[in-house]
């Protein structure tokens, strides 16, 4: 039997070199992190959803929820060796969602509203200052030559820190607390003052650096009291939150305190924080 004529191409064989490359496979361990980072911003949008549903307890779960997710997809990201610049970038707008926008919106539904404008003015201060003082973190990460305290201490208080605490007066409604007009100005405020500690140049122990290592006698009541205070946490909720949040406000002035004791100044005045930074990436 003859063999057939193969085709006749005036042009010659196909060229494929116009298809451009080939797109190459991620690993999966690559995308873990930012599955991770994505299931935070919908519980964040969740958590404005439940609270305008008037579902204020399953709201601030949402909302810790995804302050939790966000506080560690960039810690599974460098154990999975999958830390990438658009994980970094996907990282910073969950945070703008999950810091500032979601306590914000929550906290202005359940307590803030009550007080007309002067609630809403409070609530869009404090997400705005929630986004300086994530992009602040962000500039002073990227320099090539950090200070020797950035590993001790924060300027201000954190993002994930500041949704903790704007959440108080949830917390309190929760207990049974009148959520009067009185009850809304107050929270207003309190709303006004977290956000002034957010931008802050407040030294803020961050417990890095001596919080990498822990004496062999402390281990078992460490893991111990870890435990104790989850079932605490999961038995007695908002009581057990709202002494978190008033026990952290209560150690802030201490933190200053050992930073004066070893600088001289009770806020960080070190130039090129802030302005000058600012300057630099407009």
């Amino acid at each position: 039997m003859e063999t057939p004529f193969p085709p006749f191409e005036p042009n010659g064989p196909p060229d494929d070199s116009g298809r451009g490359p080939r797109l190459r496979e991620i690993p999966l361990r690559l995308i873990i992190p930012n599955l991770i980072t994505i299931l935070a911003i919908c519980a964040g949008l969740t958590g404005i959803r439940l609270a305008f549903e008037n579902r204020y307890e399953l709201a601030v779960g949402m909302v810790l929820l995804a302050a939790f997710l966000d506080g560690i997809d960039g810690r599974v990201a460098r154990l999975m060796k999958a830390t990438s610049k658009f994980g970094a970038q996907m990282d910073s707008l969950a945070d703008i969602v999950n810091f500032g926008v979601a306590p914000a919106l929550v906290v202005y539904v359940f307590a803030l509203d009550q007080a007309r404008s002067i609630g809403w003015i409070a609530a869009l201060i404090y997400s705005i200052a929630a986004g300086l003082r994530l992009a602040r973190f962000n500039v002073m990460a990227e320099r090539e030559n950090k200070a020797t305290w950035q590993s001790e201490y924060f300027v201000g208080v954190p993002a994930p820190a500041g949704a903790m605490l704007v959440l108080l007066p949830v917390y309190l409604g929760f207990l049974g607390l009148t959520t009067d007009r009185t009850f809304a100005y107050l929270s207003s405020a309190y709303t006004v003052l977290i956000a002034f500690l957010l931008i802050s140049r407040l030294p803020v122990w961050s417990g890095k650096s001596e919080g990498s290592r822990l004496r062999r006698d402390l281990v078992l009541p460490v893991m111990l009291g870890v435990v104790l205070y989850v079932a605490l946490l999961s038995s007695f909720t908002w009581e057990v939150m709202v002494v978190t949040a008033v026990l952290y406000l209560l150690t802030l002035p201490f933190g200053a305190r050992k930073w004066k004791r070893k600088y001289g100044t009770l806020t960080i005045e070190e130039p090129g924080v802030g302005e000058d930074d600012i300057g630099r990436h407009i």
